[in-house]
């Protein structure tokens, strides 16, 4: 890849006589990655891949799912609409959707959001000290039930209430009894302000838990979010890699190229 002084995008990409393709491409940063991997599927096309497929761990646009004010476009269903275009496959890790239930509800090619609960619980397993899952706010219900579940730990779910852009009041529900020693475990999908992570920390601790950790599948984090979350009493803070970020610890190669394998077999 490289710019041109304008500012446009020149990607090169050959199939080397390959008849399927897959790109790789995490879509964080969007606005600029969009249309690098939307020129990679046409070139690769253009040097004989009669099929391209794309992995991008992490996809953007996916919360958008309905025009809230007047003026507004549902932004899900451009990217999805797009990038559907352009690709036979899409395949990534916890889209971020909200009232839609299913990432090929929207894509006009097949497409599918693999779920991180599996890799999350795996992490719980090998760090004993983690004696509850708790999820920041109602979304998050679904699958910190799958955490707990596979890990065999309690759960409980927070009540949010958002109070403006960067302002949230998170409720904590009654949690059960946990040694002194014990660390609460925040998850979420996706973090980018770090306001509702910091805010349910706080709960926590005001509820007489000791230590708490967070871990997160995407680490977007917004200028000032990690000092944010940090300043909340977060002690431990762990992300997967679908982002490149200092706090990566859980690797997602594996999730995808096993969803690659099956849909290939």
């Amino acid at each position: 890849m490289r710019h041109f002084p304008d500012g446009e995008s020149l990607v090169r990409a050959r199939a080397a006589g390959a008849r399927e393709a897959i790109v790789v491409r995490s879509l964080d940063d969007p606005d600029a990655k969009l249309v690098q991997v939307l020129l990679a599927a046409d070139a690769l096309r253009r040097s004989g891949a009669r099929r391209v497929i794309l992995v991008a761990p992490y996809l953007p646009y996916m919360r958008q799912d309905r025009a809230f004010r007047s003026g507004e476009p549902v932004s899900q269903r451009v990217v999805a609409r797009l990038l559907g275009g352009a690709f036979d496959r899409v395949l990534t890790v916890e889209a971020h959707l909200h009232r839609t239930k299913r990432l090929a509800d929207v894509f006009p090619c097949p497409a599918r959001s693999l779920s991180a609960a599996p890799l999350l619980a795996r992490w719980c397993l090998a760090h004993p000290e983690v004696r509850l899952v708790v999820g920041p706010d109602e979304e998050s219900a679904r699958w910190v039930r799958g955490v707990a579940r596979d890990a065999g730990l309690a759960w409980a779910v927070c009540r949010k209430e958002r109070l403006g852009d960067h302002r949230v009041r998170v409720e904590v529900p009654e949690l059960p009894d946990l040694p002194r020693s014990a660390r609460a475990l925040l998850v979420d999908d996706i973090v980018s302000s770090g306001g509702t992570l910091a805010a349910a920390a706080r709960a926590l601790r005001r509820r007489g838990v000791r230590h708490v950790d967070a871990l997160v599948v995407h680490a977007l984090f917004a200028r000032g979010a990690l000092r944010r979350i940090r300043g909340a009493g977060i002690e431990r803070l762990v992300s997967c890699d679908t982002v490149r970020h200092a706090t990566n610890r859980i690797g997602v190669a594996e999730l995808l190229a096993g969803a690659l394998a099956r849909a290939a077999g």
